[in-house]
């Protein structure tokens, strides 16, 4: 059979090309036989094959085979560590090899706009630039095994409620800085194999049906080369859909999509080119994955859940540790409370539930690191099905903790506090959850709280505590990475790919989060995360980039290879961190960059550059960045581009996007001229403004008459003209100016501007 794709096209009838366009079944592509066109299978992720089997649920949401569950996304990009995540990838990719997978559906790059949102387990930042890192290096360390990849959800994929309808109305500014960022860089970097579309609207449009994301943007601007997914029932109507640029329906339509398909051809709705173009997508896809394809692969379990261990180390965040009580002591007595303690949470609920090779244990993990020096007690302390307080088990945790040096509470959000298919209503830990600290803390002073959870929550009683490790959703190895992490086996390196504020209302979504009926509109536009806590002088419960180590880290020597460019050009810059503790630890080193006066409204400042390096006692390092156009510019809607304003930028390096240890100022210089054109609402202020016209528009002063009062008050003079419209010349000139006198201005201030 020939995989010459031009040939099989002329070959195929009208009907077999449709059927290309939709799937088999829930999780395979069409064939055609009498071409040897073959099926191949995609899967869900993406932190762990979902890989249905036989006997599964027509659904595709149970009985799935054994894979490695990795920790999901909101701890991964925790990790800020681009090798990580790509060594996660590549073994994604061998267990995809291993299970005749043709493409893993991820990775999750939508940005978490809001807390609530009860999938922001499975996507990996506010910040568009880590979260496109996180996601660039995922997708190539799968492809690596030759597997492809899905970045989905695009676009503007922000909640679970009314998902399917909800119309997310979004300024194109914010539109393109934010959320379609995230995605922006992982498609130029890595080119996965598909992109999946989004159930929602996007500004009234469904995002299946939108040529401006799925061709002009997508396509034409970014270099896509894959073909379009629709996320599982996204497609609204399939021929709109194809002709936005959407290739493939997915599940089956059994046959509807198909059927719509060549009736449009028939009638001319539908050019066949347009159809054939698609056909050659997918059977490029199609033939790439079977030419891929190894034989008789096999993934060594046991390796896959080390890796697991050591992601987990690095996706968990210490969030407090009051007096240097951890890393604990392996000696004395150890209160293990908690019912997460022997029944973990390790992953979010929906299309990502991995069924482990193998689970961890974190109460006989901590037995195994500590050994036999340290004495263990188990108390439950709440019921994992209710959130109802039980006082009987309240009871025996408080005699538990009071028999022991130091109490370890497991904690976190139960399962059906966070899924896919819904929001959460609150930022509260479950009430029982939330007295079992109480009722510890009334006899142990020496309370440490291991969080099990995809996201923020709000933390009222952190007072009653000394240490709080932040675990995430951990995946498979959660119990041991725990373990290693308490006991100092290795010094917590994760920090906050997100902001944790003190209360749901200090979150810039909040007023408009879902939204009403099927619209939500993004009205804080592009403050979202820490970009609006900044501006707003909000302090944060924990900020973002945040993260405690066993050890310290002091940064010196800042410096910029240049001290101007203009903006085709790049600058170095870089950094000494050093290790200036007792123990071997790893420090993400943050760069962020501020526009130090704009003529647009931008945040203080963003993040567009980081490195996570591991250091041992004394050693020091130097840390390097290249920034480019993209780290200094914003979207300059009526450009339609990026667009760097000449002027001063406050380049920014630290530890947190609150601690910012050192700083130096770049001279930037633009080579794009906005063309000016004046008119008679043009205020004289924008005139004085304008290098180009600031001589010619003094003239303006001088029309009302009123040199003493401008000598007796010229604040209130100046402020007045800077913002008179040109036109107010002519009533309050009273005859000294006229209609002709300004369009014979406008003519001249438009020549000096260079308008056309």
């Amino acid at each position: 059979m020939t995989t010459d794709i031009h040939y099989l096209i002329s070959q195929l009838t009208l009907e077999e090309k449709a059927a290309l366009c939709s799937g088999l079944d829930f999780w395979h592509t069409q064939g055609v036989e009498r071409l040897g066109i073959p099926s191949v299978m995609m899967t869900d992720g993406p932190h762990g094959l979902r890989k249905q089997a036989e006997s599964a649920d027509h659904l595709g949401l149970h009985n799935s085979v054994p894979a490695t569950c990795f920790p999901s996304a909101a701890g991964l990009a925790s990790s800020w560590n681009r090798e990580l995540i790509r060594r996660v990838g590549e073994a994604l990719g061998r267990e995809c090899q291993a299970g005749d997978v043709a493409v893993l559906l991820g990775p999750g790059t939508n940005i978490k706009r809001s807390p609530l949102n009860g999938r922001n387990f499975e996507y990996f930042s506010e910040d568009p630039y880590l979260s496109s890192e996180m996601a660039a290096n995922h997708i190539q360390g799968v492809q690596s095994q030759g597997v492809g990849t899905s970045l989905k959800h695009f676009a503007a994929n922000n909640q679970e409620h009314r998902r399917m309808s909800t119309d997310a109305v979004i300024d194109e500014r914010t539109l393109r800085e934010i959320y379609l960022a995230s995605f922006e860089g992982a498609v130029k970097q890595s080119q996965p194999w598909s992109v999946m579309c989004s159930y929602n609207r996007v500004n009234g449009e469904y995002a299946s049906e939108s040529e401006t994301l799925l061709t002009r943007i997508l396509r034409d601007e970014w270099g896509f080369e894959g073909f379009v997914v629709s996320d599982w029932g996204a497609v609204n109507e399939r021929v709109k859909a194809l002709q936005a640029g959407l290739e493939l329906e997915m599940p089956s339509s059994g046959g509807i999509g198909g059927a719509k398909i060549v009736a449009a051809v028939n009638s001319g709705e539908l050019s066949v080119e347009m159809l054939d173009l698609a056909v050659e997508r997918l059977l490029s896809f199609i033939f790439n994955a079977v030419e891929q394809r190894q034989e008789n692969v096999a993934f060594d379990a046991a390796a896959h859940h080390g890796l697991a261990r050591e992601v987990a180390q690095e996706s968990m965040v210490l969030l407090k540790n009051e007096g240097s009580l951890l890393p604990l002591a392996p000696q004395g007595t150890l209160a293990i409370i908690g019912e997460f303690a022997k029944k973990p949470r390790y992953q979010g609920g929906g299309s990502s539930h991995v069924n482990p090779t193998k689970l961890d244990d974190a109460f006989a993990e901590l037995q195994a690191v500590a050994g036999e020096a340290t004495s263990f007690l188990y108390a439950q302390g709440y019921e994992l099905g209710s959130d109802d307080v039980n006082e009987d088990l309240l009871r025996e945790a408080r005699d538990t903790a009071a028999k022991s040096d130091a109490a370890v509470l497991f904690l976190g959000l139960p399962d059906r506090y966070e899924s896919e298919g819904y929001d959460r209503s609150h930022l509260s830990l479950p009430a029982s959850h939330i007295a079992l600290i109480g009722a510890v803390a009334e006899v142990q002073e020496n309370i440490i709280v291991v969080l099990s959870k995809g996201s923020p929550v709000e933390m009222p009683w952190i007072g009653k505590t000394k240490a709080v490790l932040e675990g995430y959703l951990g995946g498979q190895a959660f119990g041991g990475a725990v373990a290693d992490l308490l006991f100092g086996v290795v010094s917590p390196s994760g920090k906050l790919a997100e902001t944790f504020p003190v209360k749901l209302s200090d979150n810039p979504s909040f007023l408009n989060f879902p939204g009403e009926g099927d619209k939500v509109e993004y009205r804080e536009g592009l403050f979202v995360g820490y970009r609006y806590y900044d501006k707003k002088e909000i302090e944060p419960l924990f900020p973002f980039g945040f993260g405690l180590s066993y050890t310290e880290f002091e940064y010196s020597n800042l410096v910029l290879d240049k001290t101007s460019i203009n903006d085709t050009e790049t600058v170095q810059v870089t950094v000494t961190v050093k290790n200036t503790g007792s123990r071997t630890g790893q420090e993400i080193v943050q760069l962020y960059v501020g526009d130090v006066e704009s003529s647009v409204i931008r945040p203080l400042q963003e993040l567009k550059g980081f490195q996570k390096v591991e250091l041992h006692p004394g050693e020091a390092r130097g840390v390097s960045f290249t920034l480019d156009k993209r780290a200094f510019a914003y979207y300059n809607v009526q450009l339609g581009d990026w667009h760097v304003e000449s002027g001063t930028f406050r380049i920014g390096v630290g530890a947190s996007s609150r601690d910012i240890r050192l700083s130096a100022s770049l001279e930037v210089a633009s080579t794009t001229e906005i063309a000016v054109s004046f008119h008679r609402n043009t205020t004289v202020g924008d005139l004085l403004d304008n290098p180009l016209t600031a001589e010619r528009a003094k003239k303006f002063s001088s029309i009302f008459g009123l040199e003493s009062a401008m000598e007796d008050n010229p604040e209130m003079f100046a402020a007045m003209m800077k913002y008179m419209p040109l036109r107010a010349m002519i009533g309050f000139g009273q005859g000294k100016y006229t209609e002709a006198d300004l369009a014979q201005d406008l003519r001249e201030l438009n020549a000096l501007a260079g308008a056309k």
